[in-house]
């Protein structure tokens, strides 16, 4: 009886602890969703409303368009841009990165020390990009299997045999097809793709070096830049190892490029502070050293807001962002590749659906097109928010246009934004309300005062292209 009297009270005790320990779990729940209720209570009580401010007289510059920049990863292998020529022109991208040139195109053939170059295929993704009227921007990545001592990720057998690969690279690309101002950036990722460390036995440094050796020996070529890292994100220690590389062994380095991918759409605007910081540290490079943000989104793994509102209203708040402060951003990426499981949206970065599915315009796509409808000379704006990011010029005809996006992270924020443009000649005119999802309204002002009050209501991850034209 002691016996049974035993395990009664261990089963029960075990039941009672069991219990406890669901409880705390259903209470740990509880407590989660209240955090991120308070915590959205507090983001919206906490956030500034825009008040957007502009006069039509003050021009501060060519408008800068960092988002003319876009980049395709490796989705299909030969991947071409032909099947969408007329969607990518409709951006007026200025250069366009791709990757996996050496595993995806089959440049590189033959053996270690007697290798063989076929860049036919190559060829015809480089007169997609100048038939849309962009420049290449070609990551040297990744290592051809006939030279690798592994895998596509994995160091050459011979550095040598690397040189060379780089080295006709670039004597076919800016010499035998005389394509001027090509940027060539040294591998993808390195951090991720093959586990390179600026130390050690697989030390991007001396990838790095003999890549620069290769294409210091380029002959017969147009005027090029050269420079890397292309890391997951910025890392202070892997710019002050190529910073001291160039400094201390004269090697070049045009530009330094890093991928940032962050919900929040203060962040690229922070790398660049930070950036240009570090950047103090080296006066020889300062004057001269291009900083690039070569594929940026709001997230680096699948995510539904690629497909969505969610992406258009992230994409134009942070290229908004970036003006004046970004030199180059690259949109990642152009187009999805094809889902195993045969879904047409499946969270791929894509600014258009694959070919199988029509290659659909998303909405990132078509507020991309949107904010690129915006005027050369740049505006003076005032009173952005919290969640509303905005943008101002005057195009060619003297219209007065001002992009908006209200990006919120939680998909919950409306507003309705006063815009108030100062300067105006006396007048009629016409305000068009241009939104990203094809929507257009339109109202009477008149201006007798120099001054025009408007105002647009913003629904939650919404872009509108506001165009102010006097009859």
């Amino acid at each position: 009886m002691r016996v049974t009297k035993y395990r009664r009270r261990n089963r029960l005790k075990l039941i009672f602890q069991g219990m406890i320990v669901l409880g705390l779990v259903v209470v740990a729940l509880v407590g989660a969703l209240q955090i991120k209720v308070v915590r959205e209570f507090f983001s919206e009580a906490s956030g500034e409303p825009a008040n957007i401010k502009v006069s039509a007289t003050k021009v501060v510059g060519v408008m800068p368009r960092p988002w003319r920049n876009l980049a395709q990863g490796g989705e299909d292998h030969a991947w071409r841009i032909q099947p969408i020529t007329n969607q990518v022109r409709a951006l007026h991208p200025t250069y366009i990165r791709i990757d996996h040139i050496y595993d995806f195109y089959d440049i590189v053939g033959g053996s270690p020390g007697n290798l063989t170059f076929d860049f036919s295929k190559l060829d015809g993704l480089l007169d997609d990009i100048a038939a849309v009227g962009a420049t290449p921007y070609i990551s040297l990545s990744y290592m051809p299997p006939a030279i690798s001592s592994g895998s596509i990720i994995d160091p050459p057998q011979n550095y040598a045999d690397w040189e060379l690969v780089v080295q006709r690279t670039i004597e076919h690309i800016s010499g035998a097809r005389g394509t001027a101002n090509v940027y060539y950036e040294v591998w993808n990722e390195p951090d991720l793709f093959g586990g390179w460390k600026y130390y050690g036995d697989r030390n991007y440094i001396t990838l790095y070096n003999a890549s620069a050796r290769g294409a210091a020996r380029a002959t017969g070529v147009k005027p090029y830049k050269f420079g890397g890292a292309a890391t997951t994100a910025l890392y202070k220690n892997w710019f002050d190892a190529l910073a001291k590389n160039a400094v201390n062994n004269r090697v070049r380095f045009d530009f330094f490029s890093w991928h940032r991918y962050d919900h929040s759409i203060d962040r690229y605007r922070d790398d660049m502070t930070e950036v240009r910081t570090w950047l103090k540290a080296y006066p020889t490079l300062e004057p001269s050293l291009e900083l690039h943000i070569t594929e940026w989104g709001h997230d680096s793994e699948n995510h539904s807001g690629y497909d969505n509102n969610y992406g258009a209203a992230h994409t134009v708040a942070g290229a908004i962002e970036m003006v004046g402060v970004v030199e180059r951003a690259f949109v990642f990426e152009i187009q999805d590749g094809k889902d195993p499981k045969g879904e047409k949206l499946w969270g791929r970065w894509g600014l258009l659906t694959h070919n199988d599915f029509g290659a659909t315009a998303k909405p990132r796509y078509n507020a991309l097109k949107l904010l690129d409808k915006i005027g050369n000379q740049r505006l003076q704006l005032l009173g952005k928010g919290s969640w509303v990011k905005a943008l101002a010029a005057k195009n060619n005809q003297g219209d007065i246009q001002i992009v908006l996006s209200n990006f919120d992270v939680y998909g919950k924020h409306t507003e309705a934004v006063p815009i108030t443009l100062t300067d105006m000649p006396s007048g009629s005119y016409t305000v068009t309300r241009e939104f990203h999802n094809g929507q257009l309204q339109s109202t009477a002002a008149s201006v007798s005062d120099g001054t025009l009050v408007t105002n647009v209501h913003l629904s939650p991850n919404t872009v509108v292209l506001v165009t102010i034209a006097k009859k």
